[in-house]
């Protein structure tokens, strides 16, 4: 791609990159409008919404990399004040998520942390990634336990573990002035090492090399809006050579809709049904994910 593509593209994308002529590949992560509408959907402690925006952050870095159209579902769970945190992406660059928590308890845990990392919401508990390539294929899942303090470090402990591949990854999230008041902002990168074969030399030296430059990132270079994707890029690893692939474009998405709700209703028998009518004679559901609330006619359920 031209050097202005990048430069060009606006916020919510992803984007692959390759240390020239090294064994190293990795992909980096914007979101804009897509997390803040994900984070604004909830009143979320701020505690909560990072932690969900991370997840979101790798849920795009992660599942960029799908070779085939499918879901790509990044979860922990856990036994401390944040029960259950979730991003969903599939390949069209569609992104949502949720958390479960304990408002008193996330309170407490906050207590003395500026922001009180993955380990210290979540508790005792595992991360999980799981590959669904749609009805007609087995989902692939894996599951380590959540053993880093941050989220990115549970998710290098999970490729170390589940796929054997050496990876880096660093996450961002926070509130940035943009000229239309605080908007919810989150970045990241991941960076993996290609493991050697009879056509490579040997990769250790570059990337050791890669994970030192990769070390001086700072959080807030990856969600300043001023700094666009490839410029971050070229400040880190313009000694080796950058080569910045075509972007992919993110977006907020929720896959909830009247039709999808009454089809969860209707597998409920009447007797159940009757007992979720409120006081207007009607059902009302509201979807956890983008808080989008249905009004369902009883009546209608039963016809069916």
């Amino acid at each position: 791609m031209s050097e202005t593509a990048l430069h060009n593209a606006p916020d919510d994308l992803v984007a692959p990159f390759q240390i020239e002529g090294e064994a190293v590949r990795g992909r980096t992560v914007r979101l804009g409008g897509s997390i803040d509408e994900i984070l604004q959907a909830h009143a979320y402690p701020e505690a909560v919404a990072n932690l969900l925006g991370e997840t979101c952050a790798l849920a795009a870095l992660v599942g960029s990399n799908l070779k085939f159209d499918g879901r790509l579902i990044v979860q922990a769970q856990g036994s401390g004040p944040v029960r259950y945190v979730v991003a969903d992406y599939d390949t069209e660059g569609s992104l949502r998520g949720y958390c479960r928590y304990d408002e008193d308890a996330v309170a407490e845990a906050s207590q003395g942390f500026a922001r009180p990392g993955a380990r210290s919401l979540l508790g005792d508990g595992v991360f999980i990634m799981t590959v669904d390539q749609g009805p007609d294929m087995d989902r692939y899942q894996g599951v380590t336990a959540i053993e880093g303090e941050t989220l990115a470090l549970c998710a290098e402990q999970y490729f170390a573990q589940s796929e054997q591949t050496p990876t880096r990854v660093r996450l961002a999230v926070g509130q940035v002035d943009v000229g239309e008041g605080r908007r919810w902002r989150a970045g990241g990168m991941l960076i993996q090492n290609i493991a050697e074969d009879e056509a490579r030399a040997p990769t250790a030296e570059p990337w050791d090399r890669t994970q030192a430059f990769f070390e001086t990132i700072g959080e807030d270079e990856l969600i300043d809006p001023t700094i666009s994707a490839e410029t971050l890029l070229f400040r880190l690893f313009h000694e080796d050579g950058v080569r910045v692939f075509e972007p992919k474009a993110l977006k907020a998405f929720c896959r909830c809709s009247q039709e999808r709700i009454e089809t969860v209703l209707k597998s409920f028998d009447e007797a159940a049904r009757a007992e979720m009518v409120e006081p207007d004679g009607r059902i009302s559901v509201t979807c956890e994910y983008c808080s989008r609330v249905y009004s369902v006619d009883p009546e209608a359920l039963n016809a069916d």
